[in-house]
């Protein structure tokens, strides 16, 4: 393990088997999903552990089900931070009683370890503000790994930078910040596969009946295909013509195309694509915890590589991930047969690579209506 380490100080000893430990992932949205089984991965080895998180605010939802419950118990406590926010308001006395309130919950709890996964300036300045035990190990990247922003002042905040393979999963990265600071061997993804959310989250959703949506003669939805064409970044967007002839195909199997959006401009282009689709509409807008409703009902879910996409995935809702320009390496679903992932960075996919992806990841026909 030293050599996935920057220095050598001493690592958490398993004989303590109820450690306190903050988890700090502030963003994004898939960031954080991809973060999500280092959780279980603590629980299993140290049940006893109290696990915190801080995470922005817009992200918290993402974490409520994780939330210590009687039925299982996860997260301990969810720290919201509002960065994004504050900092648009750096004179305002809201902004410094928000701040000094979210300091005052760091400091509430003593930390023996401390899991800085995102390798950015931020976070580690929160591994800072957190108040910690004498011997509290602070674990943190080492290094960058390819397409993802990384300080390298962050490494000031840490007592154990972790070396991570420069290719190396979201989901991978983390795990080794967590194994080097328990000294633990690095965990094997197809021995320890990843898990997400309780396994009957999924489930005890209700359908999300949005304007527009066709229903059933029992008043559900009528079976429909998530199209997630939107992302932050206009290189990793697909082709909206692509979409238009994609939409075509599986319209004319009988399902209803919904293009969601997050912007304005985003929505321009969901009507621009939906309006050459029969049936296919634009929804209103709608929260991350609407969104589990919308995602667990789908026939099926298609997007480029955006956090609503990987939403899907850790779900393990039927699922094409499609790269455009970004590899695929860092972000793929690997952990469920009914996740797809095509394309790659700078190899945007065709239609026909995209419709067989969803033939293959289907043993049985989408649902009919």
């Amino acid at each position: 393990m030293s050599k996935q380490q920057l220095n050598s100080l001493p690592t958490v000893s398993l004989a303590d088997q109820a450690p306190k430990i903050l988890l700090v992932k502030l963003s994004s949205l898939g960031d954080v999903l991809h973060n999500l089984p280092i959780v279980w991965d603590l629980r299993k080895r140290l049940p006893g552990a109290q696990i915190d998180w801080i995470v922005e605010e817009a992200y918290v939802h993402l974490l409520e089900p994780l939330r210590t419950t009687d039925a299982f118990k996860g997260i301990d406590r969810i720290i919201p931070v509002a960065f994004r926010r504050w900092r648009k308001n750096l004179f305002s006395i809201r902004t410094w009683r928000e701040f000094f309130a979210m300091r005052k919950q760091l400091h509430s709890t003593t930390y023996d370890v401390v899991l800085e996964t995102q390798g950015l300036l931020k976070s580690a300045l929160v591994c800072a503000l957190a108040k910690k035990s004498n011997n509290a190990v602070v674990a943190g990247l080492g290094n960058a790994t390819e397409h993802s922003g990384y300080e390298p002042l962050a490494r000031m905040f840490y007592t154990q930078s972790v070396h991570v393979p420069v290719k190396c999963h979201a989901i991978d990265r983390s795990r080794w910040v967590m194994c080097s600071a328990f000294d633990w061997p690095i965990l094997n993804r197809n021995e320890e596969p990843p898990l997400f959310y309780p396994s009957d989250f999924v489930a005890q959703l209700p359908p999300l009946l949005l304007e527009g949506f066709k229903k059933t003669a029992q008043g559900g939805p009528a079976p429909y295909v998530l199209c997630f064409h939107a992302t932050a970044r206009a290189a990793k967007r697909w082709p909206n013509e692509n979409w238009v002839e994609l939409g075509k195909v599986l319209s004319s199997q009988g399902y209803q195309l919904i293009f969601p959006w997050g912007s304005l401009d985003e929505m321009k282009v969901s009507a621009h694509i939906a309006s050459q689709i029969p049936g296919a509409i634009v929804p209103s807008a709608f929260s991350i915890e609407e969104a589990y409703s919308l995602i667990a009902h789908a026939a099926l879910t298609i997007g480029v590589d955006t956090g609503l996409t990987h939403l899907s995935a850790v779900l393990s809702k039927t699922t094409v991930e499609i790269y455009c320009d970004s590899p695929i390496w860092k972000t793929e679903g690997y952990w469920s047969r009914v996740i797809a992932n095509v394309g790659d960075d700078q190899r945007s996919p065709l239609v026909d690579e995209v419709l067989q992806k969803i033939e293959a990841i289907k043993s049985d026909p989408l649902p009919k209506k």
